[in-house]
């Protein structure tokens, strides 16, 4: 299969710079691709056959990149908020500024966020049809009832459609409070807070953790750490097994 990116996408996602700033080399003439001076940002690159040089200096694909990370509550998962508020690339300290979050946690949820500059391994992970398991720690503000876990298990009629059924156990219940695991495999905007919310009740802590296999575990709050090979493997199994990942992202020039 072809992949295509457009020029200033490819430079951006290189680490070189912002979309913005490559935009402008590119009407400036410093980009070529296969040694064809190229002045229209939405030109297409096949990032499997074509050399992109900048300034004369050609660009290389970089080795993939897979991080975990603990998200702690009150992060976005985005790279710039207009407010000012902290997201999760605060707390990367600068490292891996290109990497991209494989799906979202709202500004409420913490847990296990995966960034990465494969964009195909991300592109798996993320899409419904593959129907990859993510793991939450609900606490509600009202005590559930079996029959309202039971129908989170079959599955309830969101404004989006009817979700698939969910594996739910019950951990235990504190006052009127209900605390509760659930295993989905779609990623909704907000789905688990507005599955609860369709059952009688709402969300007061939210927590991811795990995707497929791989879980949060000890890790701390706030920190990351790279995945193991194993772990890669275990979330993209059919992928691993014809060879190792290869980012799409191009990151440094080669020397």
């Amino acid at each position: 299969m072809r992949r295509l990116k457009t020029l200033e996408r490819v430079l951006s996602k290189a680490g070189l710079g912002s979309r913005a700033q490559a935009r402008s080399w590119i009407g400036q003439g410093r980009v070529r691709v296969n040694g064809r001076l190229i002045q229209t940002p939405d030109h297409w690159v096949e990032l499997e056959r074509d050399r992109v040089t900048l300034d004369g200096k050609p660009i290389c694909a970089s080795e993939p990149v897979y991080l975990l990370l603990y998200k702690p509550k009150g992060y976005l998962t985005t790279r710039k908020d207009p407010q000012g508020r902290p997201t999760v690339y605060d707390l990367l300290r600068g490292e891996h500024p290109w990497l991209v979050p494989v799906g979202r946690l709202d500004l409420d949820t913490s847990g296990l966020l995966l960034l990465t500059n494969d964009t195909q391994f991300a592109e798996r992970l993320t899409n419904p049809d593959y129907q990859i398991p993510k793991t939450y720690l609900v606490k509600t503000a009202t005590r559930l009832t079996d029959e309202q876990l039971q129908d989170l298990r079959r599955g309830v009629t969101l404004k989006d459609g009817p979700t698939r059924p969910a594996v739910v156990q019950r951990l235990r219940d504190s006052g009127h409070r209900t605390f509760f695991e659930i295993c989905i495999t779609e990623g909704r905007n907000r789905q688990v807070r507005r599955m609860v919310e369709a059952v009688g009740s709402r969300v007061l802590k939210l927590v991811r953790t795990a995707i497929g296999p791989v879980a949060i575990g000890d890790l701390g709050m706030g920190r990351f750490r790279e995945l193991t090979a194993a772990e890669t493997r275990a979330l993209c199994p059919t992928r691993n097994r014809r060879g190792p990942s290869r980012a799409t992202g191009l990151s440094r020039f080669c020397r």
